[in-house]
């Protein structure tokens, strides 16, 4: 018994039939196709949070800044 009563002997006619219908060159395609988008949508997630740990950077300097502390002073 495999994933969900599939056995392991029909996931491999599965995927014959599936090797069959578009071909090696295409397969292959699909998968860096798709290893391109994880890829990707990795590099994006990591520049966010780069982008959003500069902000907050940014934001502390901000309010440690000479004008904000007279801003401060003058309250």
């Amino acid at each position: 018994m495999g994933l969900g009563g599939i056995s392991i002997w029909q996931l491999l006619i599965i995927l014959a039939i599936i090797v069959l219908l578009f071909g090696t060159k295409k397969l292959r395609g699909i998968g860096s196709d798709l290893g391109g988008a994880v890829k990707g949508f990795k590099k994006a997630m990591s520049d966010e949070d780069k982008s959003a740990a500069q902000l907050t950077e940014q934001k502390k300097q901000d309010a440690n800044s000479p004008a904000e502390q007279d801003k401060k002073d003058k309250a």
